[in-house]
């Protein structure tokens, strides 16, 4: 049975199966390591766990053989996404073993929406936290040692933003900021209203004080998250003021924000990042699919033409802009033809970027009663031909970028070699080029020289700043 602590509003599960064997050591030192899967927005919830444990006494660190709390924070959005944390939680198993005051947690979308199951039939799990409870993992570790009784704790809120939370972050160049959670649309496929939760924002001025401080701790770029960010409301502020207010007040600080949903994509929102150069001008629009009839069934509220509209007016307000997307191969009932939309959407928008994916069944989705009535085989040979058109169209829009500079910010090492970095532009491309004294964090201006589909290379024309 499940008992409800009415002073704290933990609920733990009282079962004697679930207990620990063990009683903790009260000398051992608190230390936390967590494993991140998934969407940005669990980066930066990850980040605000890290702030609320390390002012509760835990140290933080990215080794995990050195921790004695292991959180693994998940994602649902997807089967493959569900499958990758049950393997690791087996993979697990050794350090369970080889450590008896090891506690391990399962925080996230895919704690919300599986509790019970990752309670029961995964054993060494010792608390279940979702995305809106994360102010309580201090407490149910501490309810753990006292009582040995594992822990979970996953009601949704209408009102946690964590607005009070200042995150926990790693030294760096870009840093995410989540300026609202939760999601109303309730598209037919997506769990994210069920495992984050309905729409609430973090107050204007308190996330224009955050990306003042980050460009203070000496941060370059932020990003700005929502599940559905241009629906962001603080007051009588809409997103676009958001923009606005944080441009005016870090002007050298670089934005970007996702993700956009194409209806409330407005003139106000496109006119704000066209006025402002810090504003990055590039839009993450997802599209989903191309077929009116599929965005129909997938409750997307809008059509293709209505898309196709908002995509010519943000060319002419902001001539420079990219466009990334995201993309569904498979969705129930879809047809050749619907396929063959998709595919001539994609040749009509020429994406810069797209995050491309097969239709994954999610339980509580409206498209969950639909039958998922596309083979498996069908799926991966439409989603085969959506991944080499977007390829040859990222060549060719990269292939048209050589001879030009653009300012980039040098991101970090390139992984292929330390004699070489990497940054960044405005509209979001990868650039690499030789380091010749320049330096991590530095603003440069690149003449680029040579392409792929996916990254830019380029030499060194002069530092900005």
């Amino acid at each position: 049975m499940a008992l409800n602590n009415g002073n704290t509003g933990n609920t733990y599960i009282s079962i004697s199966s679930l207990r620990n064997s063990e009683k903790p050591n009260p000398n051992i030192e608190k230390i936390l390591y967590v494993e991140t899967y998934g969407c940005q927005m669990n980066f930066a919830d990850t980040e605000i766990v890290n702030g609320i444990m390390n002012k509760y006494g835990y140290s933080i660190t990215n080794k995990i053989d050195d921790s004695n709390v292991i959180l693994l924070n998940t994602c649902s959005i997807r089967e493959h996404a569900e499958s990758k944390i049950y393997q690791r939680l087996s993979e697990l198993k050794r350090y369970k073993i080889s450590n008896k005051y090891l506690k391990i947690g399962v925080i996230g979308c895919m704690a919300e929406r599986l509790k019970r199951d990752l309670l029961h039939k995964h054993k060494l799990v010792d608390l279940i936290v979702g995305p809106d409870e994360y102010k309580k993992i201090p407490f149910l570790l501490e309810n753990i040692d006292e009582t040995g009784e594992k822990g979970i704790a996953v009601r949704l809120s209408r009102v946690e933003t964590y607005d009070d939370i200042m995150p926990l972050r790693k030294e760096g160049i870009s840093a995410w900021l989540s300026v609202m959670r939760g999601c109303d649309k309730f598209c037919s496929f997506c769990v994210v209203p069920y495992t984050r939760g309905r729409e609430r924002s973090r107050a204007l001025d308190n996330v224009v004080a955050e990306v003042n401080q980050l460009w203070n701790e000496g941060f370059k770029e932020v990003t700005l998250l929502g599940q559905n960010v241009n629906s962001y409301r603080s007051g009588e502020f809409d997103f676009a003021d958001l923009l606005k207010a944080c441009a005016e007040a870090v002007p050298d600080i670089r934005i970007r924000f996702i993700t956009s949903h194409p209806q409330e994509l407005s003139l106000k929102l496109l006119e704000t990042i066209g006025s402002y150069n810090n504003l990055c001008k590039y839009i993450h629009l997802p599209v989903q699919s191309g077929s009116d009839r599929i965005l129909e069934l997938m409750k997307r509220s809008y059509t293709v033409e209505h898309y196709l509209n908002l995509i010519e007016q943000a060319r002419k307000i902001i001539p420079d802009v990219s466009f990334s997307t995201d993309i569904i191969s498979g969705f129930p009932t879809e047809t050749e033809e619907d396929h063959k939309m998709t595919l001539e959407i994609m040749k009509e928008v020429k994406y810069d970027g797209a995050y491309m994916f097969k239709y994954s069944p999610r339980e509580k989705t409206k498209a969950f009663e639909l039958k998922d009535d596309i083979d498996d085989e069908i799926k991966s040979r439409r989603l085969m031909e959506i991944v080499e058109l977007q390829r040859n169209i990222s060549y060719e829009l990269n292939l048209q970028m050589i001879g030009k500079e653009y300012e980039i910010i040098i991101e970090s090492e390139s992984k292929k070699s330390s004699e070489m970095l990497t940054g960044r532009t405005d509209g979001n491309k990868s650039v690499i080029i030789p380091k010749n004294g320049t330096h991590i964090g530095s603003k440069v201006l690149v003449k680029i020289n040579k392409a792929n589909s996916a990254t830019l290379f380029g030499e060194l024309i002069h530092k900005t700043n």
